[in-house]
C-alpha cells in the first residue's frame, strides 16, 4: 500500500506540474505578488494531495516567531517536502538556489517566475557578491529570502557544513534570521520514493538579531539551534513510535 499510495502522489504531482507550469507563464505580465499567489497554489495542492494519498500531514510550531518585516529564513533541508511547505508558511519569498534548477523543464520555469537568487556555486566570491546584492535588494522590495545553509538535502541523523551566506547577508543587511527545524526526512526521504504516513513537525525558532555579531558567530548560533532542535524533534518521534 505504501508503494501504491506513493505512486498515486507522484502521478498527481507530475500532472499538476504539467498543468500549472504553462499557466504560470501566462502570469508573467502580472506583479510578483500575483504570480507568487498563483504559482504557490501548486504547492498547496500537492501538500493536500500528499495528505490524501499518503496520509502525511504536518504541524507548525512557533508561528508567533515570524517577524512582521521581511527576514532571512535559514532552514534544515532533509526532503523535497519543505520546498513545498515553506512557501505557504512564510510570506512572499525568494530562494537562494543553484542556477541549474532553472533549466529543469516545467519546474524550473515556475521557479524562474519567482525572482530567485540563482547562483553558480563554483564562482565562489562572485556568487557571494551576487547573494549580497540581490538578497539585500529583495529584502528592500519586501520579500523574504529563504536559504538552506547546508546547500543540499541531508538525511536524518546527518549534517553538513553550514555555508556562511545567510549569516553574511544578515550581517550585511541588518535583517533578522529566522531558523527552521523539522523532521520531514523521516517521512519523505531525500532520495526515496516511498512517503510514509504520519505528521511532520516543523518548528520556527526565535529570530536571531545579527547586530553586534560577526557572521561566523551568527552562523554558529543558527547551526546550534537548528541541529539541537532537529535532534529533539527526532527523539520525540522515536519515542512515539516505541510507545
Amino acid at each position: 500500500m505504501l508503494i501504491l499510495r506513493s505512486l498515486l502522489f507522484s502521478l498527481g504531482m507530475t500532472l499538476s506540474t504539467l498543468v500549472f507550469a504553462p499557466l504560470s507563464l501566462l502570469t508573467f505580465p502580472l506583479p510578483l505578488r500575483y504570480r507568487y499567489a498563483f504559482i504557490t497554489q501548486w504547492c498547496r495542492f500537492n501538500l493536500w494531495w500528499l495528505a490524501i494519498t499518503c496520509n502525511l500531514r504536518y504541524i507548525v510550531e512557533g508561528r508567533e516567531n515570524i517577524p512582521n518585516t521581511p527576514a532571512i529564513v535559514l532552514s534544515k533541508h532533509q526532503s523535497a517536502w519543505e520546498t513545498l511547505a515553506l512557501s505557504l508558511i512564510f510570506p512572499t519569498q525568494v530562494w537562494l538556489l543553484k542556477r541549474e534548477l532553472l533549466w529543469v523543464p516545467f519546474f524550473g520555469w515556475g521557479l524562474a517566475m519567482l525572482r530567485p537568487i540563482a547562483i553558480n556555486r563554483k564562482e565562489g566570491k562572485k556568487a557571494m557578491q551576487q547573494l549580497l546584492e540581490q538578497g539585500e535588494q529583495r529584502l528592500k522590495d519586501g520579500l523574504w529570502v529563504v536559504i538552506f545553509p547546508e546547500g543540499t538535502r541531508v538525511a536524518p541523523g546527518e549534517k553538513r557544513r553550514y555555508a556562511p551566506g545567510g549569516a553574511v547577508l544578515a550581517r550585511h543587511s541588518g535583517r533578522l534570521i529566522v531558523p527552521v527545524a523539522h523532521n520531514a526526512g523521516e517521512f519523505w526521504p531525500r532520495r526515496g520514493f516511498i512517503k510514509r504516513p504520519g505528521t511532520i513537525r516543523l518548528v520556527i525558532g526565535s529570530p536571531i538579531n545579527p547586530q553586534g555579531h560577526r557572521a561566523s558567530e551568527i552562523n554558529a548560533a543558527v547551526e546550534t539551534w537548528i541541529e539541537n532542535k532537529v535532534l529533539e524533534i527526532s527523539a520525540c518521534h522515536s519515542n512515539q513510535l516505541n510507545q
